[in-house]
């Protein structure tokens, strides 16, 4: 690994994912209380022995900056090698273009790629929750004389459509690719993670293969390029849905857990600001859940999932349920099979998420919202006892004057409305636009009396200019000070 530049493609906009990702990266994501879904990427490649990291930000970039910021936390902050932050940019005689896809993500930065030391490119998802030794896996490729190197599973064939699949031979050398076929014709998918080396980048990037599943590969198979499988059998989750991303989290609470966080051998590192520990008060009951340090509990949280800063008051109940950074459940709230995105804040007697399940889709997001899950955005309010159905989006910062009703039934979206001004701010914009038209007027007929007087011949009145215009107002003729 210590000859091997690691590449993280984290520009994804996660659409799948509705509101969690509208303000932020996908892989900038919470996940699990206090780590954020990058942190798994970027903690493999620094347990795999790896210190010399690029990371390709695209969408909303600046949360994901800040978490990474110089790399300190993964032991990254170093003047060889380290970590290194690259967005699109535009350079000279190519057109302004965001990236096309996760090789045109490569192929923009392929000058900075080429100059890191070393032979290969590791080339990994910077969204996917996973624990992986990548050095047996580029061992393997070195070992093959391989151009490309794919790291593949066994999926259920339900899944198999969403992904890349492949057929290999008995050395496991790749002789069929299908992206994301309708009708595939094996489970072996796809991870998204590669190792190139880097003549086959140069050989084989341009810009008229932007992707690597949809284009280089397939390129690389028809031009004989020596294409190998590496399998995977360890725990691997692709979280761009809603569901899979609150099953993940909830599925952490199990006795015996496929994804362990408390592997000593293999930490998952994060930058963590420090708080105080998490406190129990007298009242609070708690049932396999995960707390993080700074929440205060004084209600009852079961199956849940909760990130620093939480404030779960008396009486209130949080169930099944994932809640970010800094929210708070006030006193007699119950949140149910809920995502609450950061600091948001649920009203006294409120209930997030009532009503049975299965509930009717979100209409806004029909496919993003359907398994009866509601997520309210970021900074957002729920009012003082309202009650929000099954399958609602609130969106972020919406306040209370944003709520058209308190009951929001299942399958609803409730929008930030744009503040209405006030009747003075209103009176004041008027009076404005009053003084401009009038301005304009006198404007107007000073430059129609300066051309008449010219076309009579006459020298132009720079010495009285119309009442009330500009020159007027500014001292003079042209902004001068009068003649004497």
């Amino acid at each position: 690994m210590k000859r091997t530049l690691a590449v993280i493609l984290a520009g994804g906009e996660g659409a799948r994912l509705s509101i969690l990702s509208s303000q932020r990266a996908k892989p900038a994501v919470p996940f699990a209380g206090k780590y954020r879904i990058i942190d798994f990427a970027l903690s493999n490649v620094v347990n795999s022995g790896g210190d010399n990291v690029v990371v390709l930000t695209q969408y909303n970039p600046r949360s994901l900056n800040d978490h990474i910021g110089m790399g300190r936390a993964w032991d990254l902050d170093r003047t060889s090698g380290g970590v290194r932050l690259l967005q699109p940019y535009i350079a000279q005689g190519r057109i302004a273009i965001w990236y096309r896809g996760t090789a045109d993500a490569v192929f923009q930065n392929l000058s900075s790629i080429e100059q890191a030391p070393g032979d290969c490119v590791l080339v990994l998802a910077g969204d996917h929750v996973y624990k992986m030794d990548f050095q047996p896996f580029v061992n393997f490729h070195r070992r093959k004389r391989a151009d490309v190197t794919i790291a593949v599973r066994r999926v259920p064939m339900a899944e198999a459509p969403r992904m890349g699949i492949l057929a290999v031979d008995e050395q496991g050398r790749v002789t069929e690719w299908q992206e994301k076929p309708k009708q595939p014709k094996s489970d072996l998918a796809s991870m998204g993670i590669y190792v190139f080396s880097k003549r086959a980048l140069r050989r084989w990037l341009s810009e008229s293969r932007p992707d690597f599943g949809s284009d280089i590969i397939p390129a690389m198979l028809a031009g004989g390029g020596r294409a190998y499988t590496y399998r995977f059998d360890g725990y691997w989750q692709d979280v761009g849905t809603i569901q899979s991303y609150w099953q993940a989290n909830l599925e952490l609470l199990d006795d015996n857990p496929a994804l362990d966080m408390y592997d000593r051998e293999w930490l998952i590192h994060t930058r963590s600001e420090e708080r105080a520990p998490a406190k129990i008060g007298r009242s609070a009951q708690i049932v396999r859940s995960l707390v993080s340090h700074g929440c205060v509990i004084d209600g009852t949280v079961m199956d849940s999932v909760l990130s620093p800063g939480v404030r779960v008051e008396a009486g209130a109940i949080v169930r099944d349920s994932i809640v970010m950074f800094d929210c708070v459940v006030r006193a007699g709230a119950v949140v149910d099979q809920a995502i609450l995105d950061k600091e948001v804040v649920v009203g006294p007697g409120a209930i997030v998420g009532t009503g049975p399940i299965p509930a009717p889709p979100n209409r806004m997001e029909p496919g993003a919202l359907t398994t009866g899950i509601t997520v309210v955005g970021k900074r957002a309010a729920v009012p003082r006892g309202a009650r929000i159905g099954r399958n609602v989006r609130i969106d972020p910062e919406v306040r209370i004057a944003d709520y058209a009703t308190r009951v929001i039934q299942s399958g609803a979206t409730v929008e930030r409305r744009e503040a209405r001004p006030s009747r003075r701010t209103v009176a004041r914009a008027a009076r404005e636009a009053t003084e401009a038209a009038r301005v304009a007027e006198l404007e107007a007929a000073e430059a129609s009396a300066l051309e008449a007087a010219a076309a009579a011949g006459r020298p132009a009145a720079h010495d009285a200019p119309i009442a009330g215009s500009r020159a007027a107002r500014e001292g003079g003729a042209g902004g001068r000070p009068p003649r004497a």
